[in-house]
């Protein structure tokens, strides 16, 4: 997995690397061991904030893009950018599972149906 991260407003520390690069581990095990060249683009920064209220909001974004299937992208915003790592990489790993399990039942209704038309023969 090809893994670029991009930092908005700040500079990426290597402590900041590190936690990023632990917390991606969990993305490529779900990813799987393929042959085609899988694409991971990291955005960290600053977001603005809320004004009134005087916070630094920090944002992460992550997107993944596999050829020959739809990109799968995650955002999230919190106030430590530690958090809002989590919170993307957690929404992401939902939205992998999800697309997992979806193969898997089609997969398998499918074969039902194949076994179905069989025994009508």
């Amino acid at each position: 997995m090809d893994m670029r991260i991009k930092t908005d407003g700040f500079s990426l520390t290597p402590a900041l690397d590190e936690y990023v690069e632990e917390r991606m581990m969990a993305i490529r095990k779900l990813l799987g061991a393929t042959d085609a060249p899988v694409r991971c683009e990291i955005e960290l920064g600053r977001d603005a904030g809320r004004p009134r209220h005087g916070k630094n909001i920090w944002y992460a974004e992550i997107q993944i893009i596999r050829p020959g299937e739809p990109s799968v992208r995650a955002s999230n915003r919190s106030e430590s950018i530690n958090g809002a790592i989590d919170d993307a990489k957690e929404e992401m790993e939902r939205q992998l599972r999800s697309e997992k399990g979806l193969h898997t039942r089609v997969l398998r209704k499918s074969g039902a149906l194949a076994k179905r038309l069989l025994r009508l023969d």
